[in-house]
């Protein structure tokens, strides 16, 4: 008879590397896919979701779980896998099999139309691809149960977290946050942010980007730098991909989306080599993960500190467009506070805004007052509301995110959560490194990537999502630190 802990990570590790196998073809749809592969794509997608729905949910691994979790001799980490185990089991065995081919296949084939209706500005081609991915994400949804669709969703995101509990947080962010952008649109000088409208050629870009990510510790031979549409990350460990998009007319899409990418990247390539495969070894959350990318894009990359660096190799690299700014305007222009229409070319302060919108669509759209032809209309009425800018077309509007072609509806919360657990994090690594501007400041960007890895990465799934924040910062997550910080930031850069 098998050892139960043996037959128990074999059964784990092989529904791991079914999942690298999924995301590398999701990969290769975004990245390398010939643009009339799109329906094969989708019947390979929706095979291997069946497979994997197959094992995940069979007699045996039940049994497997059930044997472990009658053992009394689990260490800690044993344990934390049990737990996730359990948890990814017995939401598994609730979601029917044709229902998580069927979905699968339809968000495959979202994705492609979604690609080619964008550019094209084409919402009612790509309608009816939405309509069913919402109409398949109600009834999983529903089949797992639970007291609202929204909160059954979030659970895979976001374990513990409530669609209550996050209306609480945006409504705390929202009372400090409408008043400080309104006070810094007032501000007199406001920054020149027309520096970064002006000739960047891609090679150019590309050059930079790649040894900022080298200097934060990304390791190119365990990774890729390529292009999509959207930008993302996919991998773990030794195979960790992201991508970016460039715009020769506007340095930030990519220069920041690059940063952005590399910290979900450095993530992966950080979690311990030993358990990457187990239950509990992958990433602890989506919020978490976007903590990471934030941090590096916004607390870091965002910094005067990083700037006093890096201005100079960049301008270096773009003499004829930024001879004429020195590093104060430049900085200056990277946090311009504008109310925007693009969410990832969005300011930090703007950017919860954003997100707040897509949350209260996501969340009518899974209560049925709302459906995805009106999509449009509602999309803009909320842009107008919170932001105060109205899309000119779809393309800049409702079509402007892959997210919900790719069926993630309950996932746009996360990213907010990751801007309030990357504030928490960052106020206890400057306790824990009084230094840490002077190190940015010279390039020193290693040490971070290191105290990141050894308070957050190296752990994966060992604890939940809130029980990490607690270790790590020493107090429950809350809005408190990440309004702290844009304020700070804010008024000191518009001198309010």
């Amino acid at each position: 008879m098998p050892d139960d802990r043996k037959l128990f990570y074999s059964m784990a590790g092989t529904l791991h590397d079914l999942a690298e196998i999924q995301g590398l073809l999701e990969w290769d749809q975004q990245v390398m896919m010939p643009r009339r592969g799109a329906e094969q794509r989708a019947n390979q997608m929706a095979s291997l979701a069946g497979l994997m729905h197959q094992k995940a949910t069979s007699p045996e691994a039940g049994d497997a779980i059930l044997k472990m979790e009658n053992r009394d001799d689990l260490t800690a980490d044993e344990r934390a896998d049990v737990r996730e185990a359990r948890r990814a089991y017995d939401r598994a065995v609730k979601l029917p099999g044709e229902l998580v081919q069927a979905r699968a296949k339809a968000v495959a084939m979202a994705q492609s139309v979604w690609e080619e209706a964008r550019p094209h500005n084409d919402f009612p081609t790509f309608k009816p691809h939405l309509e069913e991915v919402v109409k398949l994400t109600r009834e999983t949804a529903d089949a797992l149960g639970g007291e609202n669709r929204y909160d059954s969703l979030l659970e895979e995101f976001e374990p513990g977290m409530t669609e209550e509990h996050l209306q609480g947080l945006f409504k705390e962010i929202k009372t400090r946050l409408v008043p400080l952008i309104e006070a810094v649109r007032g501000a007199p000088g406001q920054p020149d942010a027309s520096i970064l409208r002006r000739s960047f050629p891609k090679g150019g870009q590309e050059a930079f980007c790649r040894s900022v990510v080298a200097d934060m510790g990304y390791n190119m031979e365990a990774g890729r730098l390529d292009v999509s549409a959207h930008p993302f990350t996919i991998g773990t460990l030794a195979d960790v991909r992201i991508t970016t998009r460039y715009l020769e007319d506007f340095l930030p899409t990519a220069l920041f989306g690059v940063i952005h990418e590399a910290g979900h990247a450095l993530y992966e390539q950080g979690l311990a080599h030993e358990r990457y495969r187990n239950p509990s070894g992958g990433s602890c959350s989506l919020g978490i993960h976007e903590s990471q990318s934030r941090f590096w894009e916004n607390m870091v990359g965002r910094s005067r500190s990083f700037w006093r660096h890096y201005y100079g190799p960049l301008k270096k690299q773009f003499p004829d467009a930024l001879g004429d700014v020195n590093e104060d305007a430049f900085y200056r222009a990277v946090n311009t506070v504008k109310p925007s229409l693009i969410r990832v070319e969005a300011d930090e302060a703007t950017y919860n805004l954003h997100i707040l919108v897509r949350f209260e669509l996501e969340s009518a759209l899974l209560r049925g007052s709302l459906e995805a032809a009106d999509l449009p209309e509602a999309w803009n009425t909320k842009m107008q509301s919170y932001l105060g800018v109205t899309p000119p077309d779809d393309r800049d509007g409702v079509l402007q995110d892959i997210h919900w072609s790719a069926g993630l509806i309950g996932y746009f919360p996360t990213y907010t959560l990751g801007n309030l657990f990357a504030a928490q994090f960052m106020e206890t690594l400057r306790k824990d490194m009084p230094d840490l501007d002077d190190r940015v400041g010279r390039g020193e960007l290693l040490p971070i990537r290191d105290w990141l890895r050894e308070n957050i990465h190296q752990h994966g799934r060992r604890y939940l999502p809130g029980d990490l924040c607690i270790k790590v910062t020493g107090k429950p997550l809350s809005a408190s630190a990440s309004m702290d910080y844009l304020e700070l930031k804010y008024r000191a850069l518009y001198g309010l």
